[in-house]
C-alpha cells in the first residue's frame, strides 16, 4: 500500500499545516499554481515531489515544470494536470487509473468509466469560502485507488 500527498493551487503560499499532513506518504504530486519553485524545495524534505505548472505559473520561475506528467504507482498510471478543460486525450484508452487536477480549488472525487478524477483543493491562500484542503491517495498492492480529501483548516 502506498500513500501519495496530493497538493495543488499553493500560489506561492505553503502553510505550516501542510506538512504534519502529509507525514508518512512515500510521494507529493503537486498540481499547479505552484507560485515558487522553494515550495517544492521544502516539500522534498517530506517526501519525493513531482510537479506540472498551473496556468499562473506560465510566466514565473515554475514554468520550467512540465504542463503535464504521467506517474507510475503500484503498477496504475496517473496522469497529472492543472485544469480538467485541457483534457485532450481519452484516460480510458491511455489507460489511466486516475486523472489528478486542481485550478478550481474546489475538492472532489468521483469516477467516470473505471477512471478516478482527484482534485485535492487548494492548499494555498484562501478562495472564497472554499476550504482549504489537501489529498490523501492510497494505492492498494491490488491496484484499488482510495482518495481523500483532508481538510487543514
Amino acid at each position: 500500500m502506498t500513500r501519495i500527498g496530493v497538493i495543488s493551487d499553493t500560489h506561492g503560499l505553503l502553510r505550516p499545516e501542510v506538512a504534519p499532513a502529509l507525514a508518512g506518504v512515500e510521494r507529493i504530486l503537486h498540481l499547479g499554481d505552484v507560485g515558487r519553485l522553494a515550495i517544492l524545495t521544502e516539500l522534498e524534505k517530506i517526501a519525493p515531489v513531482t510537479a506540472i505548472h498551473g496556468n499562473t505559473d506560465r510566466d514565473r520561475k515554475c514554468a520550467v515544470l512540465p504542463e503535464t506528467d504521467v506517474v507510475l504507482i503500484e503498477g496504475q498510471y496517473l496522469y497529472m494536470l492543472h485544469d480538467l478543460k485541457t483534457l485532450h486525450l481519452d484516460p480510458v484508452a491511455a489507460r489511466f487509473a486516475a486523472v489528478l487536477f486542481g485550478h478550481t480549488h474546489t475538492p472532489t472525487h468521483y469516477r467516470q468509466k473505471g477512471v478516478l478524477y482527484f482534485n485535492p483543493g487548494s492548499c494555498g491562500p484562501r478562495r472564497f469560502e472554499l476550504p482549504v484542503t489537501i489529498g490523501i491517495l492510497t494505492v492498494h498492492p491490488d491496484g484499488a485507488l482510495d482518495p481523500q480529501i483532508v481538510p487543514i483548516l
